[in-house]
């Protein structure tokens, strides 16, 4: 199975997801593997294609709303998604959306500060996104974006247990295939919730797991020069940047 193969799959298995949010709790449920799938696929068919492989992959907790909410892509800050990664594609806002989160595509003037500590980082460290996918890939585990009756994000952990089962299920399936397709030998989670669901997924597979900090803005620690701690954390790791 490819990367395509298995994000076709996670699309399909999530998508009553933004038609079902828990009253009292998400008010709005995004899925930009459905609404934003031109420019997703257009990351994977270029980063990603069949028979392609990496030395390690980062695995991130679930989509932002100025990130992949936006753009499909995975932190994909809107600006660095077409300047550095060169991506286009349509993206045809879904019907339930909250008014202070609108779904603008690769229109959007707000900034992600997550995917531009990423991304940038990423650029100034291998110069084009070709040198970075030759040895690493990055994506999501959890493909939805959840979000309040207010607009605040609320993350998959805080989302009740057996609603979300049905997509946790589907999502470490699909970590398992994209796993299988790529091969690396270190999955690395962007933050602790990744990590630990990469280290209770892949439990029975060849791939040691590993963690970096992760970018967002609402980190104390991520405020205090995020690329200097996570260049020396891929340095032990054995994965460095510089």
């Amino acid at each position: 199975m490819t990367v395509l193969d298995a994000a076709r799959r996670l699309r399909e298995a999530v998508a009553d997801y933004p038609r079902s949010a828990p009253v009292g709790l998400a008010a709005t449920i995004l899925n930009p593997l459905d609404y934003a799938w031109d420019l997703h696929r257009a990351y994977i068919e270029r980063y990603a294609p069949a028979g392609h492989t990496v030395e390690a992959m980062f695995l991130g907790m679930n989509p932002g709303p100025w990130g992949m909410a936006q753009s499909g892509v995975p932190f994909g800050e809107v600006g660095l998604v077409r300047s550095f990664l060169r991506l286009e594609g349509a993206v045809k806002p879904p019907k339930r959306i909250h008014p202070k989160r609108p779904i603008i595509g690769l229109d959007c003037p707000r900034k992600e500060v997550s995917g531009q500590r990423l991304w940038g980082t990423v650029r100034d460290c291998f110069g084009t996104p070709e040198a970075f996918f030759e040895r690493f890939y990055v994506a999501n585990y959890c493909p939805l974006a959840f979000q309040s009756e207010t607009g605040a994000n609320i993350v998959p952990e805080k989302m009740p247990a057996a609603f979300l089962a049905p997509c946790l299920e589907a999502s470490s399936r699909h970590l398992v295939e994209v796993v299988e397709a790529l091969r690396p030998r270190t999955v690395i989670g962007i933050g602790k919730w990744a990590e630990k669901r990469a280290r209770e997924v892949l439990a029975d597979q060849d791939v040691r797991i590993g963690f970096i900090l992760h970018p967002s803005p609402a980190s104390p620690a991520a405020n205090r020069g995020w690329a200097e701690q996570v260049l020396s954390q891929l340095r032990e790791l054995g994965h460095p940047w510089d």
